[in-house]
């Protein structure tokens, strides 16, 4: 990259660059894994602390509208909705409302703020060329990693 110029913005998703790919090549990332501070503990006692989460659809958005528990309570929306988005947690067959709102509420702020950090703001990476050997490759412009605090 020469000094002086900005980097050339990317909206291309996240995927690891091989050299002579395409964008057209690059896979869209729907998934991002996360480790809970704190965890969810289930009846039986055992603790579940990693897993994924998926990027959300506008029907995921929607749907909680029409639950009677939001309708009653707006907060109870960010319940819902990451019962819907979250795939899996630790051993846990599913992962519904209910396991969301037992959840420790330092691990539903993670939760929240992973959310919004993969569904609105999405990714800032630049293309960018080595300055000796004129390597082209994508870098991350974004203030840490996913699912890190």
């Amino acid at each position: 990259m020469r000094r002086g110029s900005p980097p050339e913005l990317v909206d291309a998703p996240a995927a690891t660059e091989q050299p002579g790919a395409s964008a057209a090549q690059a896979e869209l990332r729907t998934e991002f894994d996360f480790v809970l501070p704190r965890g969810y503990q289930d009846s039986h006692g055992t603790v579940h602390r990693e897993g994924t989460m998926r990027l959300a659809t506008a029907r995921d958005e929607l749907l909680p509208l029409y639950d009677a528990r939001v309708q009653e309570n707006a907060a109870y929306t960010t319940v819902v909705l990451l019962g819907r988005v979250i795939t899996s947690l630790g051993t846990l067959g599913s992962v519904t409302s209910s396991v969301v709102e037992n959840m420790f509420a330092s691990d539903v702020a993670f939760l929240q703020d992973l959310y919004r950090r993969v569904n609105t703001e999405g990714h800032a990476r630049a293309a960018v060329s080595c300055p000796s050997c004129a390597h082209r490759f994508t870098l991350d412009l974004s203030d840490g990693r996913l699912g890190e605090s």
